[in-house]
């Protein structure tokens, strides 16, 4: 399996790579070892240690160490300096198809890509010079499939390839590298989000959630964080890149055109929207030819606007942003919360805030917008648009508290129902009377749509009448909700500067 490559020649390291297509890891562990790339005297454990779950990359260290042959190291460098090429190995996982994603794969995680030195880095003379872009300029992308309760060790390497981000995704890219640094230079490294960002993140990166490093222009301490790129823009670099045809865009679902020049990709996306401001949903599908009565209908027109011919767009895919489409009543309230998927009780019950669902989706996900206004004859008209992500503040202030105490109620098989005399059924999960930006509410279909209940908990009811349950060992199931005056501040934030 084993041959020899020319390390200043990036498609001869590529040629080289494409060998290892059909192996496991273990296999590629045994051939090294009889090339005498590695020593059998090496510890009996070798093996085992690079396929622990908590050794992160430790099958990426193996092809380096058993089939390229070189040790693995934290440099700045790329792994091949000569030609110029970073490895990468990273897994893919199977998921349902669905029309967002027919190919029915997507990326198991961000790519981490290297860590950023936030002393050091403010050295750095701008993104072309940057630690960052010797590393991911081009690198050779080699892609396993990790299946659950699989010791991904036993996995099949399936893609291997060169990948170096296109010239449209390097604008988008090189803006989010100035948005981190901005942050940084501002003293407010403490405060990074990847939610700030479209492709490129700024993901934490530490030993221990309770880690901290200095930062310039400011004594606050900040996590370690490493330059990412989000799990998002690799789902699609696999399925548009690696997947060869299985599923394409068409050059109309891209917001930039080839060619076109971008200065400010967001700004420049809310200009074209509220160029339509003040025009009905009517007369927007009037005027984009829009016949759909579906529930997404006011965030097509939005793409239309945007000349994309779909209800999605190659940048926003790539950037993982959230659509929301936003109404504001005539008496200038939003009627709806913002509702996230429901969580499921025994896996919440065993989260930490630090690695938590809730605070992974909400810390990286940048939300787009689109605000309609109820005018005085009851139609709703294109009011605005906005690029959103949750301020640090909120995020680990009362996000943080509604999550801690849920998660409480939930582990310590504190969850209970109190029957009014009316019959209507309370829980003591947090309310949005008594919390400014979040709570907790039903998700499911019906009553009867549950989640078991942490092993060893029950649910406790109190008071008489209709609505017992029958299994104390499951409940209706729940989600976290933004509250709906807290998404209308954020939208008003700013908006008459």
């Amino acid at each position: 399996m084993l041959a020899r490559y020319d390390k200043t020649d990036p498609k001869s390291i590529e040629a080289y790579g494409r060998k290892m297509i059909g192996h496991t890891f273990r296999e590629i562990y045994k051939a090294g070892v009889d090339s005498k790339l590695v020593q059998e005297d090496a510890p009996v454990d070798y093996v085992e240690s690079h396929a622990r779950k908590n050794y992160k990359g430790g099958v990426g260290t193996l092809v380096e160490e058993c089939y390229f042959g070189y040790k693995a190291n934290n440099d700045a460098q790329p792994d091949f300096p000569e030609a110029g090429v970073e490895l990468k190995v990273t897994p893919y996982v199977e998921t349902r198809k669905t029309k967002a994603n027919p190919a029915g794969f997507r990326a198991k995680e961000r790519l981490v890509l290297t860590m950023i030195n936030y002393m050091e880095i403010i050295k750095e003379k701008d993104f072309e010079h940057s630690h960052l872009w010797a590393k991911a300029q081009l690198m050779l992308l080699v892609w396993y499939l990790h299946i659950k309760g699989k010791n991904d060790i036993d996995s099949c390497i399936d893609f291997v390839q060169l990948f170096t981000p296109p010239p449209e995704d390097l604008e988008i890219i090189r803006e989010d590298y100035e948005k981190i640094m901005a942050k940084i230079r501002a003293g407010k490294a403490h405060e990074l989000s990847e939610g700030d960002t479209l492709y490129l993140g700024a993901c934490t990166k530490a030993a221990t959630a309770a880690d901290r490093t200095t930062q310039p222009c400011s004594e606050i301490l900040a996590k370690p964080r490493a330059f990412s790129f989000k799990n998002s823009y690799m789902t699609y670099v696999f399925t548009h890149y690696f997947l060869q045809g299985k599923v394409t865009y068409h050059k109309e679902n891209r917001i930039l055109k080839p060619g076109e020049k971008l200065t400010d990709f967001e700004r420049s996306i809310e200009t074209r929207i509220t160029a339509y401001r003040g025009w009905s949903v009517r007369e927007l599908a009037q005027r984009f030819s829009v016949t759909s009565d579906a529930k997404s209908r006011m965030a097509i027109l939005a793409f239309r606007i945007l000349g994309v011919t779909g209800n999605q767009c190659e940048e926003f895919e790539k950037a993982g942003i959230a659509v929301k489409t936003i109404r504001i009543q005539m008496n200038g309230r939003i009627r709806e919360n913002m509702s996230f998927p429901p969580f499921r009780y025994q896996e919440l019950a065993e989260e930490t805030w630090d690695e938590s669902e809730l605070r992974d989706y909400l810390s990286s996900t940048r939300f787009f917008f689109i605000v309609y206004r109820e005018d005085e004859t009851g139609n709703y008209r294109l009011d605005s648009a906005k690029f959103w992500n949750i301020p640090y503040a909120d995020l680990e202030g009362d996000v943080r508290d509604v999550w801690q105490e849920t998660h409480d109620i939930i582990k310590e098989g504190r969850l209970t129902l109190e029957i009014e005399e009316d019959g209507k059924i309370v829980n003591n999960l947090p309310k949005k009377k008594d919390h400014p930006i979040s709570h907790v509410r039903p998700h499911g279909r019906n009553r009867e749509d549950t989640y078991p209940l942490p092993e060893g908990t029950h649910l406790t009811t109190k008071g008489e009448g209709r609505g017992i349950w029958q299994d104390d060992t499951c409940y209706t199931k729940q989600c976290f909700w933004l509250n709906n005056d807290y998404i209308l501040r954020q939208i008003e934030a700013g908006k008459d500067k």
